[in-house]
């Protein structure tokens, strides 16, 4: 494993670090300086919405005209579940999102747009199509389950688990070959074949993160990033940090992860105006950015921890919903790849929605990158300031918080909003 130290240097070392590493599958955002902007394509409930997929084709043309490159769209498999999470036959595309036709068309209407479609892989867990491990499509046998899976049975089962369990399913067996073999080919034949170009692992803590590296290599996706949810001591994040690193590392570099540990000190600090959080001890900002920008997949909130539409949803760990442009403000400005969250940009209105495109629209203008440097100016009771220097040489300042702060020298204010400014020179 690389350690902490040798993280920091990375981040500050860019293409030289990047050698350091495996070979990625293929060319892609996780090769550095990276302009790619995600959206989360969906929210918990999205479901309900019938066909969720007729509504993602019907706004390819709005997703890409906002400047959206990417979109991770929900499991698109058949479940025992209604959201996707609890996969069943994984080969086959009919789900409550819609028919395999609906899917068909969304996706083809996004890679008309040039907007990449990223396919939530659910490959920890399992279930049956009639009980709990009769597993059809593709056909696998009781030996696929981890041997310590709750699952009480007579029949032969696998391995130990390489992760962490999930008691809502039956936890698979990835050290076996032919397991392996069947995602790899359910990856390349279905997925890729009815046209997704990459995936976001779920629940990557329950496997190990070299099968994960093992299918990248094997499938070539355009963009690959993992899951890892743990827990954040807010007053010591190099730990939680530090287990994002170590995973990717598993992966080989083959795939980035969520930015976990940057959402939670971001929406501790606007929620309790302790901005110093944002700033480690080396300068540098303090979540998983900090150390490997590249790797990095920066959101305010998503399906599990934020509100569905029209109401509702999970909220397990939710932004503060008056400081969302604050947080975006921020996401949208720094290193990593940013991810917007569909609620947010689509039916919080318009004024969000436009606040939220005025950001991204700097973002492309001033250049900034997946490893763009970033020099903070001040992080203390009452604010955060950073300067950020695009791909071009172009500066974009900016400030969240309720203190007074502005650049020096000549700057045009960008955007502004309640606690947050942007500043481009």
């Amino acid at each position: 494993m690389l350690t902490h130290l040798k993280k920091t240097w990375m981040a500050l070392t860019g293409l030289l670090a990047f050698v350091l590493i495996a070979p990625l599958a293929s060319a892609g955002p996780l090769d550095g300086n990276s302009s790619d902007v995600m959206l989360q394509g969906f929210h918990w409930y999205s479901y309900q919405t019938y066909p969720w997929w007729g509504v993602i084709q019907n706004n390819a043309a709005t997703i890409k005209n906002a400047g959206f490159t990417m979109v991770w769209l929900p499991p698109p498999s058949d479940a025992g579940s209604n959201e996707g999470y609890l996969p069943r036959r994984l080969e086959v595309l009919d789900s409550k999102y819609g028919s395999a036709t609906d899917l068909r068309n969304a996706l083809a209407a996004l890679n008309g747009q040039g907007v990449k479609p990223i396919a939530d892989i659910v490959i920890n867990h399992r279930v049956g199509t009639t009980n709990w491990a009769d597993f059809t499509f593709p056909t696998w046998g009781s030996d696929s389950v981890c041997g310590n899976d709750e699952w009480v049975t007579t029949q032969p089962k696998g391995a130990a688990d390489t992760g962490d369990g999930f008691n809502a399913g039956r936890d698979i067996d990835h050290t076996k070959t032919y397991v392996q073999n069947s995602i790899v080919g359910w990856m390349n034949n279905t997925l890729k074949g009815a046209g997704f170009a990459g995936w976001r692992y779920d629940y990557v803590k329950g496997y190990h993160g070299s099968y994960v590296g093992s299918y990248n290599s094997r499938t070539s996706p355009y963009f690959s990033v993992g899951e890892l949810w743990t827990d954040l001591d807010i007053n010591n994040p190099n730990p939680h940090r530090q287990l994002i690193m170590n995973w990717i590392d598993a992966t080989g570099g083959r795939s980035a992860a969520f930015d976990f540990t940057t959402k939670g000190l971001l929406q501790h600090a606007v929620q309790n105006n302790d901005f110093g959080k944002l700033r480690d001890s080396a300068g540098a900002p303090a979540g998983a950015i900090g150390w490997w920008a590249a790797r990095s997949v920066t959101f305010i909130d998503n399906h599990d921890t934020g509100p569905s539409y029209p109401s509702g949803g999970q909220n397990h760990w939710p932004f503060p919903g008056d400081k969302v442009l604050q947080g975006y403000a921020y996401i949208l400005t720094h290193p990593g790849i940013p991810t917007v969250y569909w609620v947010h940009y689509f039916d919080w209105g318009t004024a969000t929605r436009d606040a939220i495109k005025r950001l991204m629209d700097i973002r492309k203008a001033q250049g900034i990158t997946s490893t763009s440097t970033v020099s903070i100016q001040v992080a203390d009771g009452s604010k955060y300031a950073a300067i950020i220097t695009g791909s071009t040489g172009k500066k974009v300042a900016v400030k969240i918080g309720y203190g007074a702060w502005a650049p020096s020298g000549t700057w045009t204010l960008a955007t502004s909003g309640t606690n947050y400014a942007v500043w481009t020179q």
